[in-house]
């Protein structure tokens, strides 16, 4: 059953305390907010033209609440509520998230609350705002990246089923070269969802395209010298996988995103995936530098739609580790 989804759409994070996450998301990296209701935020970028990319929920507990990839048409809706309910899934209609249009929800088969939709309330294009442009410059959501056990699993499901193109991957050395991550996309760039070896089901994180590399050093300006020096995970550096300039970020609960810019078109039917080695220093950040511990251990957790609770986390089946993680005595 063929269906178009277009990109990365939104994403909830949960937040114990809206008031200092909407500070630092709204007051310190500019993203902007449309609205409000209740405990929860409504935020977009300076290139969005619609209601909103990031949601912020109050919770007892940090963590996420969905994810969601905008299709094409609602045409494309009712198919893939078809193709999920083959597929032996439990999806739902969902017509009660504010600035969203009737939608599918489904809690995939890796655990990952998700959400597809296509209509969505439309906003002011502040991209010719410049006066009101502030903070990291955020343009727009790019991607999503999955924590999850059984990557080449989860490869195949996002590659055969949803019709996801694979821009790179990352090999074991071992005797059998499994996959031990892999990057896909539906829009023309780099990716849309990245899926990385871990336990899981977990966010790793929600990437975020800004203008350009001084955008990202203006960042770590702004959160050095406005009390957010330990917000700063990661980075700046550059990625070997994509190309891009990154910093990672985590927020007071720890949710964690990512500030990218400087990735490549993938426009090109027969694009052939580029493949790195799991032991290869130069895949992650390209200057060769080691991510910190907290950036291969700790992700978000993802709530299950029918319980309302996180949902429990299995071991990745590859065990092989790179070099550059077992140095650092990892554990996961």
């Amino acid at each position: 059953m063929s269906f178009n989804i277009v990109r990365a759409g939104h994403v909830e994070y949960l937040v114990t305390d809206i008031k200092k996450a909407r500070k630092f998301y709204v007051e310190t990296l500019g993203f902007f907010e449309t609205a409000r209701r209740g405990k929860q935020s409504f935020l977009r970028c300076i290139e969005e033209r619609f209601h909103h990319s990031l949601v912020l929920t109050e919770s007892d507990e940090p963590g996420i609440g969905h994810i969601a990839f905008r299709v094409a048409s609602k045409e494309d809706l009712s198919k893939i509520y078809i193709f999920l309910e083959l597929s032996g899934l439990k999806p739902f209609w969902y017509d009660d998230e504010y600035g969203v249009g009737k939608c599918v929800r489904v809690q995939d088969p890796f655990g990952f609350p998700i959400e597809f939709y296509h209509s969505m309330k439309r906003e002011e294009w502040l991209l010719r705002r410049f006066s009101e442009h502030r903070g990291a410059k955020v343009m727009r959501i790019d991607h999503f990246n999955l924590h999850v056990p059984d990557v080449e699993k989860a490869f195949k499901w996002y590659r055969d089923k949803l019709l996801f193109t694979c821009t790179e991957i990352t090999e074991t050395e071992g005797k059998r070269h499994a996959i031990w991550a892999a990057w896909l996309r539906r829009k023309h760039t780099c990716h849309d969802v990245a899926l990385t070896n871990g336990y899981g089901p977990r966010l790793h994180h929600t990437g975020f395209s800004v203008y350009d590399r001084s955008s990202i050093y203006d960042c770590a300006d702004i959160l050095a010298s406005s009390g957010y020096l330990r917000s700063i995970e990661r980075g700046p550096g550059r990625h070997g996988v994509s190309n891009a300039f990154f910093i990672y970020l985590r927020d007071e609960d720890g949710n964690r995103i990512e500030l990218y810019t400087g990735d490549y078109m993938t426009a090109d039917p027969d694009w052939e995936p580029i493949v790195w080695k799991l032991n290869d220093p130069q895949r992650q950040t390209f200057w060769g530098s080691p991510a910190p511990e907290s950036w291969f251990k700790e992700s978000m957790r993802v709530k299950d739609y029918e319980t309302g609770k996180f949902v429990p986390l299995l071991s990745p089946i590859l065990e092989e580790k790179p070099s550059y993680i077992e140095k650092q005595n990892l554990s996961e």
